[in-house]
Formats: structure tokens, sequence, C-alpha cells
């Protein structure tokens, strides 16, 4: 076991009894600092988290005056989850609840027995799993994706980034352009529908009965714009097979760029269903705004707008519009030129998609 091990000046009264722990438990991968001079706490857990983050330390212990500051900034860093303790009990519940992976210890507060009493009841606590993983998955979900105001969720996914990447490419074929829609397509839907609702069930397993969860009768629709829309339809679709799928036809009149209506077919349901508006690019937003009109003057209310790229101007004009719809896209880019196309973007979306340019 590797543990990654800091302090900072107000912390050092406990790097001795740290230190001395874990000599015979445990590789130390030494964070800082080495004296008692003024240091910045950010500075020592920020380099202790990425290690744990990275995968360079199993777990690791951060000692300053209460603890609180070297907390708040490992939890800035991607799969940490750090917290302060104080007693034995508190510390054994963290790990075995919590799965906290980075103990913090306040140097002003703990005696060094009592630290020692803390570490110990934290390294030999085990995590339960059970209830407890679905809610620490929780906070895992938290961290692929970046809130922004006004109700815009951006993507944060390595996975998303990386074929993001690909799909701006120019050189990138028709073939490959038309997989990784699909494929980013489900990767946000995964997270958008992550909180749906379950239902308690039994399942015969070769082995025995268990008791398992399923989704509890939750209604979906996929609603993709033409055309371009149609290529983040099956990726979705291999994620919620059951889901009915509505079609809105939309053009952009090259002139003014508004949208021109010519084409509407929803399920029947549709004001029963959670629904997800399908387009790849959120640019000027008149498309968008028209197609979730269409959709709100035929009794849905439960929407949600997926893109891959956004432009603001877009974003605005679809929060004025339709503040209750939650926006959910892979990239923000920076404006649009005056042809009302996304700066860098991806391009025609639906030229690519289907080769028609």
């Amino acid at each position: 076991m590797i543990v990654a091990v800091g302090c900072d000046h107000a912390g050092f009264v406990l790097r001795s009894v740290v230190l001395g722990y874990f000599e015979s438990k445990a590789t130390v991968l030494d964070c800082g600092v080495s004296t008692a001079e003024p240091a910045d706490y950010p500075d020592v857990a920020l380099r202790a988290a990425a290690a744990v983050s990275e995968g360079q330390a199993d777990a690791g212990v951060l000692m300053c005056g209460t603890g609180i500051g070297m907390a708040l900034a490992a939890n800035k860093v991607k799969g940490v989850r750090a917290a302060s303790c104080f007693d034995a009990e508190t510390a054994r519940l963290a790990k075995a609840h919590n799965n906290l992976n980075i103990l913090c210890l306040g140097g002003r507060f703990l005696s060094p027995d009592r630290a020692l009493a803390v570490l110990d009841a934290w390294h030999g606590a085990s995590f339960e799993g059970g209830r407890h993983l679905a809610r620490v998955n929780k906070i895992a979900a938290a961290e692929a994706v970046t809130f922004s105001s006004g109700g815009v969720v951006i993507f944060n996914h390595p996975l998303v980034h990386h074929k993001m990447t690909i799909i701006r490419d120019k050189n990138t074929s028709v073939k490959e352009f038309r997989e990784l829609v699909e494929e980013v397509a489900g990767l946000m839907v995964y997270e958008i529908t992550r909180n749906l609702p379950l239902s308690e069930t039994r399942v015969e397993t070769p082995m025995a009965s268990a008791a398992a969860r399923t989704l509890a009768g939750k209604k979906l629709a996929v609603v993709p714009v033409l055309r371009a829309g149609l290529g983040m339809v099956n990726g979705i679709l291999s994620l919620i097979p059951n889901a009915k799928v509505g079609h809105i036809g939309l053009y952009r009149d090259p002139n003014t760029l508004e949208p021109v209506e010519y084409y509407c077919k929803l399920p029947q349901d549709i004001q029963e269903r959670e629904i997800f508006v399908a387009d790849p690019m959120l640019a000027t937003g008149g498309t968008a705004v028209a197609a979730l009109s269409l959709i709100k003057a035929r009794g849905g209310r439960k929407i949600s707008l997926v893109c891959l790229v956004a432009a603001p101007e877009g974003v605005k004009r679809v929060h004025e519009a339709h503040p209750d719809v939650g926006i959910f896209i892979a990239a923000l880019d920076p404006c649009l030129d005056d042809h009302g196309y996304i700066v860098p973007g991806l391009g025609d979306a639906g030229d690519r998609l289907f080769g028609s340019k």
C-alpha cells in the first residue's frame, strides 16, 4: 500500500506521528513539508490529491491546523473523497460508509495519541459497499459533468473529450463520424438518466434467488430534430431501447437563419413521457426553440435538450424561451460566425453524418 502524506506548518506537529504509524504498514509518498516554516496548505493538498487521483498512491493523510483546509483543497481533485475527522468513530464511519480515501487531521485540535486513534480507526476500517456504494457513485457521477449557470450541464468525462476531438477533426471519415456521434450521445444520456427511479424485484440466478432493482416503469421518448438529430438516436436507444421515438423536421432559412417547420410526428402519449430532444448543434438557438415549442404545444412537459456542441448565443436564446428545459452539451464553443455556424464547431453535422457534401 502507498500512502501520500503531507502537511503545512500547522499540521507539522503530527507529521512524525503519521510517518511513524505507517513505517511498517505502508510505503509513504512524502508530499511535504519537511519544516515548520509557514506553508500554503493548498499546495500540499493538491499534490497529495493528484497522487491519489492518478493512482500513484492508494490513499492519503493530510494535516493542517483543523484538517478542514486540506479537505477543501483535496476535494477539488477528481476521484478524491477527503474529510477532517476528530475522533475514531467518525473516522471509521468515513471509511465504512463514504470510502474516504484521504484522511485529514487537525494539528491544533488532536493530541498525538488521539491522532493515532483516529488514524488507526480509518486505516483499519473497510468500505461496506451496498447502499453506500450507490451513494458514493452519485458523487462520482457529479464529477463527470460541470455545472454552469442557468441550467446548462457541460460534460467533463475523458471519453467524451477524446471522442469529441475526433468528431471535430475535418479528416474523420463519414463512417467514423457517424459511429462517434452515436457513442457520445449514449455516454451523455447514460449520465442524464442516472437518477431514474427504481423499484425492488427478485430474480432467479443460476445459483439462487436474489434481490434486484429495475426501472420503475418510467416512460421515455427520444425526439431527434431532422436531419442531424438522427445521428444521435441509435446511441440513445442502445441504452433505453424501450423509448418511443418522435421526429421533428425543421430547416434553417439561409437568409433569415430562422427555422421553418416541415414535419412533426410525436408519440401519442408524449405528455406522459420524459423527453430527450436530440440535435448535435445548438447554434443560433432558433431551431431548438421551435422544436421545444412544438413539443410543448402537443403536451410535452419534462424535456431535456441534448446537443454535442453549443454556442453561447444558442444557450441564451433557449433559456429565454424555455427556462424550464435542461440543456446538456458535450462542449460549449466561443461564438458564431457571420453565417450562424459555431466556431470552432465541427462543420455541418448533417452533411458530415450523411456524406452529402
